[in-house]
This record gives structure tokens, sequence and C-alpha cells, in this order.
């Protein structure tokens, strides 16, 4: 495996590759000076992150239990045991939030920035300075997009994560996608990962489920079954797995784990959230399009 690669874009975001990790970095300061600073910091910390996560894979591929060594991979058991509530979950459901919470803590150690954020792969670490705003499409894993946000700094969020069919990852639920705000991208990765499990139909005959381990050999999921496809499904079907997802999404943001959630299933959409988002969301729009 060559090591990190790193790439300025030609709309001034910072690209990092390694091995299976993209990472699109976007910082803004009065000073360009600043900005280089942050890339410099990122490109840092990243060119440590896999090294420092290979070696504790197979710690992280099994369930919540004895805690990891690194500082990533500390980030991923935190979050994913601040949101199991006793469901199935292994710390890898917060890889991707945790890398970009990361690398985005670098960045904001090395200088003071007014926005930034690392995206990787659709989960985002999120930093807005005091009167500053961001505006986030909630884009289905197929690309379409589904709705917007805008995100103000007093919101809180510090991510934003979406997980269902059609990602890199496997999924035990039969959601197109679930896209969650919460306040770190750990966290956010988690929850929408057992929330997009939670958006389901059992035995359901327009399902097709097979174990994850004959799909990928190492999966963290082992024997559990995954869905590998999804047939059309009547209105009230999509109706019934998606309130199962909400009412999932809803324990989250009682146990003030998440800020919002939504969640999309064949084209039809539901949202929850925490009631001091009610004024906001009607003025912002958390909504599909």
């Amino acid at each position: 495996m060559s090591g990190a690669q790193a790439a300025l874009l030609p709309d001034g975001r910072l690209h990092l590759h390694h091995g299976p990790i993209d990472l699109v970095i976007m910082a803004e300061e009065q000073s360009e000076e600043a900005r280089r600073i942050a890339y410099r910091a990122a490109r840092d910390r990243f060119a440590t992150v896999l090294n420092e996560l290979v070696p504790e894979l197979p710690l992280l591929r099994r369930t919540l239990g004895v805690r990891p060594k690194g500082k990533i991979a500390g980030r991923m058991h935190r979050a994913c045991a601040a949101v199991a509530q006793g469901d199935f979950i292994t710390p890898m459901a917060a890889v991707a939030g945790s890398v970009a919470d990361e690398v985005l803590a670098a960045m904001l150690a090395a200088t003071p920035l007014a926005r930034a954020y690392v995206n990787n792969g659709g989960d985002i670490a999120l930093h807005l300075a005091a009167g500053q705003t961001f505006r986030a499409a909630i884009a289905g894993l197929g690309g379409q997009i589904s709705g917007q946000i805008t995100l103000a700094a007093e919101d809180g969020i510090g991510g934003i994560a979406t997980s269902g069919q059609g990602g890199r990852s496997l999924s035990r639920g039969i959601a197109t996608s679930v896209t969650v705000l919460a306040a770190g991208a750990a966290q956010a990765d988690a929850a929408a990962t057992l929330v997009a499990n939670a958006v389901d139909l059992p035995d359901h005959p327009a399902i097709s489920r097979q174990p994850a381990q004959e799909l990928h050999p190492d999966s963290d999921l082992g024997a559990r079954l995954v869905v590998t496809h999804v047939g059309a499904l009547s209105q009230s079907d999509i109706a019934s797995a998606l309130s199962r997802g909400v009412l999932r999404a809803q324990s989250l943001v009682d146990a003030g784990h998440v800020a919002a959630a939504a969640l999309l299933l064949q084209g039809q959409g539901a949202t929850t959230h925490h009631r001091s988002w009610a004024s906001a969301l009607s003025e912002r729009s958390l909504q599909h399009a």
C-alpha cells in the first residue's frame, strides 16, 4: 500500500487519500497562512491514521467490550457505546466519523478557523465559529439530493453522517438513506448506522438477505444477515418500516445523543428532532426535496 497522498483541488479544498480512506477538507480564515497551517496539520495527522488503526482492527471488529488504546479507536468505542442502547454494534460503525473528527481536531489545534469541515465519504466533521453558517445537502446514497439544511454555529452541530443501502458498508436495514445531525461526526456515524438498521420489515418477501461474512469475510457483522436487495414496497410497508426507524431515532434524540435525523425509503421520508430544533427546522428546512 502506498503512503498517504495529498492534492489541492481547484476550488481550494484539500484532498487526502490513503488506502480505503478519502478525505475532502475545507478551511476558511481571513489569512491564507492560517489555511496553509490547517492543511499542513490535516496532512500530518492523516499520515498516521492507518498505521494507528490497523493493529487494533481485530478488537474494533468485535462487540463493545475491551477499550482500545489508540486515539481514533477510542473515539470509535466511545461513540458506539453512547448510542448502543442495547443494540448490537461494533466500534467500526463509527470509523469514518471518528477519522473525520480527529483530522478536524488537529486542524483546530494548529490554528483558529472561522469555518471548516472534513468530509470522509459523506460523513462530515464540522466546525463553525460564532456567526458562521453551513449549508448542507442531504444526499441519498445513490447521489440524489433528498433534502437540505442550513446550520448555524449556535446549533452546536459538529457532525453529519449518512448510512443505508448503497453506502460503503453493509446494512442490516432497508433504508435508502438515514442522515443524522449530532455534536460530533463519530456519534452521528454510529447513530446513523443504528437508525438505518432499524428501518426494516422482518421476513418481508421483497427483501433479500445474506450473512455478512459471505459478502465480506472480515466483516464485523460476522454471520448476521445484511440486506442485499429491496424490491418494490407498498406505501403501507414503507410507512411501517420508516416508523420503526423514527422510533429508534427518537430514542437517541430523547437521550440527547443526536439533534435530528432524516430517513428516506423508496422516495418517502420522515424526520425527527429535538424539541429545541422545532423553530429552526421550520425556518431552515431539514426536509426532503
